[in-house]
């Protein structure tokens, strides 16, 4: 599944609402806000607020996603993670997350491969090796974090 880089705010605001179970209507009902209202802070109009990030969060939760704090993290050049909680980890957990994250290098290495075909990487293709790059490294993270979470003793 190809993922579109979001690079500014807005379109993060945007893939959020995209990815609200039924869409911006629900998702101003779930804020408590009339859709008028939330459609001008979601896509900033002048002279309104921008939605806040706790109001983001609580849509992102709803809809299984992650794009603000992805996004703020490639800001840094870093990735977000997700830390798994121990009840929700077993042994197909962990095999799910190791072909997960063998999937991610694949989409790596065959975006630099295509990129190379011409002899040069442009700006654009950069921006693709770096994105899936960085889903690289936070699927192997949460690998590991996952394979640590579970099987740490706990002491009594």
């Amino acid at each position: 599944m190809k993922r579109p880089i979001l690079d500014s705010r807005r379109k993060v605001i945007s893939a959020v609402i995209c990815a609200y179970p039924g869409g911006r209507e629900c998702a101003a009902a779930r804020l408590g806000l009339e859709l008028k209202k939330f459609d001008n802070q979601a896509y900033e109009s002048a002279g309104h607020r921008p939605l806040a990030d706790e109001q983001v969060h609580l849509l992102e939760q709803d809809a299984g996603t992650t794009f603000l704090p992805d996004y703020l993290s490639g800001l840094y050049g870093g990735v977000f993670v997700p830390m798994p909680e121990a009840t929700e980890l077993d042994n197909v957990d962990l095999y799910i997350r190791s072909l997960h994250t063998d999937v991610k290098k694949g989409a790596v290495d065959q975006i630099i491969a295509k990129a190379l075909d011409d002899g040069s990487i442009s700006p654009d293709e950069l921006a693709n090796i770096i994105e899936a790059h960085r889903q690289h490294i936070a699927a192997r993270h949460s690998e590991v974090q996952a394979v640590v979470t579970l099987h740490t003793e706990v002491k009594a």
